[in-house]
């Protein structure tokens, strides 16, 4: 399969496996998690054709490890990122001292005010690394890299979970957790 082809692929199951279900006539359950088959069939009927060789590429190469397969390879999930109601299990843990976060830099007067809010999601997404970070950050505008003092937030109380594909989760990053980079002379 080319890489227009998987990406293609990759966006629509995100939008329907995180965001709208609705869109391949699928539902999912409580954990997010909805059967390959219906899943297949879904795509199918909605004129978005996949085969299940397709989708097993696209969990297996995605980069970012956006999906996941059940144990018995029968259900399907997004790993986090879902605007839907869903409840994926994951155990709280003790994160990194520092994590980071990209986001663009017209975004930083809110961030600076508010924190790190998770908006329409259900949980903020932060990253020990800082390469894919940054690319994320890009996609909104001018990006800048925002390291997060996770440990300090766990000792204050704040609950850490980490998705089956390393993304940490937490519901908020109050300001006073955030180090912004220094605003250039001028």
């Amino acid at each position: 399969m080319n890489s227009e082809r998987s990406t293609r692929i990759s966006k629509f199951l995100s939008l329907v496996l995180r965001h709208q279900p609705e869109t391949a006539h699928v539902q999912l359950d409580k954990a997010g998690w909805v059967e390959v088959q219906a899943l297949l069939a879904g795509c199918a009927k909605a004129r978005r054709p996949i085969s299940k060789s397709d989708l097993e590429h696209v969990v297996e190469t995605n980069a970012k490890k956006r999906f996941e397969f059940s144990a018995d390879g029968r259900n399907i999930r997004a790993s986090q990122g879902h605007s839907v109601a869903v409840e994926l299990d994951y155990t709280p843990q003790e994160p990194p001292e520092m994590l980071y976060h990209g986001t663009a830099t017209r975004f930083l007067d809110s961030i600076h005010a508010h924190g790190l809010r998770r908006m329409q999601r259900h949980h903020v997404h932060l990253s020990a690394e800082t390469q894919v970070t940054l690319q994320v950050g890009a996609r909104h505008g001018k990006p800048v890299l925002l390291t997060i003092q996770a440990g300090a937030m766990h000792r204050a109380g704040h609950v850490f979970y980490r998705s089956t594909n390393g993304v940490w989760l937490v519901e908020r990053v109050p300001a006073e957790f955030i180090l912004f980079p220094a605003s250039p002379a001028g």
